[in-house]
C-alpha cells in the first residue's frame, strides 16, 4: 500500500562557488542539477561534487531551497 507521503523528495542542487560569485541568481552561469533524495535516511542538506561544464572541474553542488 502507499503512504500519504513521499519517502523520496526532489532536491535541486547548486553550485556553491557559483552562488557566492554572482550577484543575480538567475543567471545562466549558475550550474544546476536535479536529483531526488531519501527524507528518512538524510535529514540534512544534501551535497554533491557535481561536473561544472563552463568551468571542466567537479565542485561542490549544495541543496537550495525551492
Amino acid at each position: 500500500m502507499a503512504k500519504g507521503k513521499d519517502i523520496r523528495v526532489a532536491v535541486i542542487l547548486e553550485c556553491t562557488s557559483c552562488a557566492q560569485n554572482s550577484v543575480n541568481k538567475q543567471s545562466n552561469s549558475i550550474s544546476r542539477y536535479i536529483t531526488q533524495k531519501n527524507r528518512h535516511n538524510t535529514h540534512s542538506r544534501l551535497e554533491l561534487r557535481k561536473l561544472f561544464s563552463r568551468c571542466c572541474k567537479h565542485m561542490i553542488h549544495a541543496e537550495i531551497k525551492k
